[in-house]
């Protein structure tokens, strides 16, 4: 019943447990309950929809991002004979029978590599596009991989899917990309220093739990990360990919030369995990073909779409996460000439991994589809 004029959009989402809260957070429960209810009824498919459907939009920027096409729906989810019944029968039919036929123009994916790679074939087999999340596609040579900001021309490449980067690799290209277009970037050195929302809902449960335990004199067991977060930082995100390099350290060159069309890129990248909530920062010496002066850089970043310019050190204005958090843009700064090498910029930036990071990129990327 639900109004056919509407984008038919499906949100497939094991989705991102760190902004979620409140009744939401019973998903799991209340998603087992419609999945076994047997035959689908009006009143079987109504239950939880407040809490799946509504309060998924709710929680998720998703719903700010597709206004109008799907953002009216949600907000008249009392209208249960409308699109919000519909997403609740295509999530089900999805969940049995993994058939997508005629009920998605776009899939948004936010699962595991594994089960990216279970569904993608029956979403391109139904004529849907695939936009994921995870990193189970990024290389693939026939799959772009898209930040919209640098490279929104890739989207037309694809052959029913579109992987999203990496969080720490968004953040960083965004900040820099309009330095590449003014000079080719030729090697970066970063360090990333990533919040504990980064590692799942786990992440900061942890990091609160441990200092509630220390102030109290008790004795922690780390979990989630390989050791005590809190009042720590750890250097080591993923496992050992290459010379001593981890997986994630290896992202930033490995997307970067992908997103930006530079093969020859090299990155030397180093990441840690610090007691941070959310959003990540990025320190980067950035080595350009020719020398951008930092005004030039600050110019050039100060107009460059999804930046934000916060550059006054006299004044003690820079980018830090608390103010870069629940939002969508990143935010640059501490710009200054590079005194190791001629051509060389030192630049700090924060954004927030979960939405720029992650969901946001992805719905931009579908906003290039539409």
């Amino acid at each position: 019943k639900a109004d056919t004029n509407l984008l038919r959009l499906t949100l497939f989402i094991s989705f991102f447990p760190q902004i979620v809260e409140g009744p939401i957070c019973r998903y799991d429960q209340t998603a087992q309950q419609l999945w076994d209810a047997k035959p689908i009824t009006y009143e079987n498919l109504t239950l939880g929809l407040q809490r799946i459907a509504y309060g998924m939009m709710k929680k998720i920027i998703i719903a700010d991002r597709l206004n109008p096409l799907v953002r009216n729906v949600f907000n008249n989810y009392t209208d249960f004979d409308g699109g919000v019944i519909a997403l609740a029968a295509v999530c089900y039919t999805v969940q049995l029978y993994m058939d997508f036929s005629g009920c998605c123009d776009i899939v948004l994916g936010a699962a595991e590599n594994d089960i990216a790679k279970r569904f993608a074939p029956a979403i391109v087999r139904a004529g849907a596009v695939f936009v994921d999340n995870s990193s189970a596609f990024r290389m693939d040579p026939d799959v772009p991989l898209v930040v919209p900001e640098i490279n929104p021309e890739d989207v037309k490449k694809h052959k029913g899917i579109i992987a999203n980067p990496n969080c720490t690799t968004i953040v960083s290209l965004v900040a820099i990309n309009a330095l590449n277009q003014d000079s080719p970037i030729e090697s970066i050195v970063a360090s990333s220093y990533q919040a504990v929302s980064g590692a799942g809902a786990g992440g900061p449960i942890e990091l609160m739990n441990e200092v509630e335990a220390l102030g109290l004199g008790q004795q922690i067991e780390p979990k989630v990360f390989q050791y005590q977060i809190a009042y720590n930082v750890i250097p080591q995100i993923g496992g050992e990919a290459f010379d001593g390099y981890t997986s994630e350290e290896m992202k930033l060159q490995n997307e970067g030369r992908k997103i930006m069309h530079l093969p020859e890129l090299k990155v030397s990248c180093t990441c840690v995990r610090v007691p941070v909530v959310r959003s990540h920062s990025v320190s980067l010496v950035v080595r350009t073909r020719e020398k951008i002066s930092v005004e030039r850089a600050r110019q050039l970043i100060a107009a460059a779409p999804g930046c934000r310019l916060v550059d006054d050190l006299a004044n003690k204005r820079y980018p830090m996460p608390l103010d870069t958090s629940d939002q969508d843009l990143v935010f640059v700064g501490r710009i200054r000439d590079d005194l190791t090498s001629e051509n060389g910029l030192n630049i700090w930036c924060c954004g927030d991994q979960v939405r720029k990071g992650a969901a946001t990129n992805a719905v931009q990327i579908a906003e290039l589809l539409l």
